[in-house]
């Protein structure tokens, strides 16, 4: 099937050849499924993630996107009568293998969430925050300035490192958060509708923000903003919601492939019935 008129628009060429080439897997995804006190919340999900790309996941609210993503940094262990089923497995581990540390993972992995949280503490200390707790007290300032740079924030907010940062704007703190998450050296990176708290400009900055961290990071993306995906991401997982008989609505993986074909020839009447807007 085709779709001929779509709400948005993918910069560039898209024939097959223009595509982001597949490379390494950073993670594989085998028959995962997430239950909280024994009721499904997604069920039965496999996909491989690959490295340095932006993967968007897209999908009507309650289909376990944001369940979903915390499964890659086992934010799901946090949560009473959570239980993760199936594999996952990172560069070849198993992730919830029983020697495997959650806290090492995190660092790993880092996330950054819907609004913003900076601590009530300085600009400074909320950089450092993560180096010190794992004990990288050497050339700390170096790695504090490293993560603003890569969060592009350094250049506004360098000559007030010691002022609180709860008085940077919206979107400055939202980049401050992705500094954080940097100042541990992770892997992978995984946002949480990073933008959806923020005004166009600041949703912007973080998109090209996106672009800049995919050359040295794999990124995960929960978004509802399809323009959004469309513009920032290599690959698109679809996600929607099987509703049983009794009533029981449980997140299902419907179609995951790039981008591009997500948005111009989607394989699955769903998923064109959702990006074209006819769904959700």
């Amino acid at each position: 099937m085709a779709v001929t008129e779509l709400p948005v628009k993918i910069a560039g060429d898209l024939t097959r050849e223009s595509r982001a080439p597949r490379g390494e897997t950073v993670f594989d995804v085998e028959g995962v499924g997430v239950s909280y006190d024994g009721n499904l919340a997604v069920r039965d999900v496999t996909l491989p993630i690959y490295a340095k790309q932006v993967t968007a996941i897209i999908g009507p609210s309650g289909c376990g996107k944001s369940t979903f993503i915390r499964v890659f940094n086992r934010m799901n262990d946090l949560i009473p009568g959570a239980q993760v089923h199936g594999r996952v497995l990172y560069r070849g581990e198993d992730l919830y293998g029983k020697a495997v540390d959650p806290v090492e993972v995190r660092k790993q992995v880092g996330m950054v969430f819907q609004k913003p949280n900076p601590f009530p503490k300085s600009i400074y200390d909320n950089v450092a925050f993560g180096p010190r707790v794992l004990g990288w007290s050497k050339g700390l300032d170096d790695r504090v300035e490293e993560a603003l740079r890569r969060a592009a924030l350094w250049d506004e907010v360098k000559d007030r490192l010691r002022k609180n940062a709860l008085g940077l704007s919206g979107g400055q703190q939202q980049r401050l958060c992705i500094a954080r998450a940097l100042a541990t050296e992770p892997d992978v990176i995984l946002m949480d509708e990073p933008a959806s708290a923020l005004d166009p400009i600041a949703t912007t900055r973080i998109e090209d923000l996106m672009h800049e961290l995919k050359r040295d990071y794999t990124i995960l993306i929960v978004t509802h903003n399809m323009q959004q995906a469309a513009r920032v991401a290599d690959m698109t997982a679809f996600f929607s919601v099987d509703v049983a008989p009794e009533g029981d609505r449980t997140g299902i993986l419907v179609e995951y492939d790039e981008t591009s074909k997500i948005f111009t020839q989607p394989s699955d009447r769903r998923t064109e019935d959702y990006v074209t807007g006819r769904f959700g």
